[in-house]
């Protein structure tokens, strides 16, 4: 599919829950959160259907958000459901991890091509105050059985740690052959109260602690992270800045909430609700989509704070 903008929209990610297991300041209270109804959020059915909606219509790769996708029962199968549609290529998942290795049989079974682990810290009294839960020894098992199992496995941080945590988790990327990529913090629901790091600091931070960064000539997906090497390290450090280094110009995704809202860019409530047109025949459900993409905002303009029809759920709701 290609949007007003002529960009290549071949990525969707699906949010298959608004519920998690951890509370991360950045994403959810700890208290009193309203979880959307059981009857609001889509059946498996419902996503099958529509991935293969999506699938006729040009999109090749999937990720499985949440909140937590682990979270909710049976996810396995919907894996096996996605893979077998004709024309999609990938499923990947995005996990905090401290469910994972318990259902990492069942995923490999079902096709999984992928898994990116959400890890801010590896100390756990920084984690507590981060998740406001325990999880960091849970979170690194499981990151180790994707690797033994032979499953591609990248570690997600979102930069609110303090500086010598952040060098410390980089160096899982020295001792194991992965991925650690750093997610500049999005000033969206709860995100705007807090204080992440640019990637300028951040490069300058660990060339300080493990020397020269140089740019990593290999093929590590096809997303906006771009990756780098350090002296001695088996794994690669990848940054994802989408406020200092902005990439909408190369935007290949769009989202699909549990409530099936498909959601065209991070930063406005603009798309369609699929999920009324469940009901009906594929041919609206196509039109709409393609509408949507049409209408795809050319960027996002968090430096200009406050914007018209600006996104007014918390991460967990929008689904990442």
């Amino acid at each position: 599919m290609l949007d007003g903008f002529g960009r290549t929209i071949h990525y969707l990610r699906i949010s298959v829950t608004d519920r998690c297991n951890l509370r991360c300041r950045y994403c959810m209270p700890e208290e009193g959160v309203e979880w959307l109804p059981h009857g609001q959020i889509l059946r498996y059915e419902e996503i099958l259907r529509l991935g293969r909606i999506f699938a006729r219509l040009g999109i090749r790769r999937i990720r499985l958000t949440g909140g937590e996708p682990l979270v909710r029962q049976g996810l396995p199968e919907l894996v096996a459901g996605l893979r077998a549609i004709d024309g999609i290529r990938e499923v990947a998942l995005t996990t905090n991890g401290t469910l994972l290795k318990d259902q990492l049989p069942a995923l490999l079974r079902a096709g999984i091509t992928g898994v990116n682990i959400s890890l801010d810290t590896l100390n756990e009294d920084t984690f507590r105050k981060i998740t406001r839960r325990e999880g960091v020894a849970r979170t690194l098992d499981a990151l180790d059985a994707c690797l033994a199992a032979g499953l591609p496995v990248k570690v997600n941080c979102v930069p609110v740690a303090p500086e010598e945590e952040l060098v410390e988790l980089a160096g899982l990327a020295k001792d194991r052959p992965i991925p650690v990529r750093f997610i500049e913090l999005m000033p969206i629901g709860l995100g705007r109260e807090l204080h992440g790091r640019s990637e300028d600091e951040l490069r300058s931070l660990l060339q300080s602690a493990y020397g020269p960064l140089s740019p990593y000539s290999g093929h590590l997906g096809s997303g906006p992270s771009q990756y780098w090497s350090l002296p001695g390290f088996q794994g690669q450090i990848g940054f994802i800045s989408a406020l200092s280094h902005q990439f909408c110009h190369s935007c290949n995704r769009v989202r699909l909430t549990a409530t099936g809202f498909l959601k065209t860019c991070l930063q406005y409530d603009t798309g369609v609700a699929l999920r009324p047109l469940l009901d009906g025949p594929d041919e609206p459900l196509e039109q709409a989509i393609l509408r949507a993409i049409a209408e795809k905002p050319a960027c996002h303009q968090f430096a200009q704070g406050s914007v018209a029809g600006g996104e007014q759920h918390i991460m967990s709701q929008i689904g990442g």
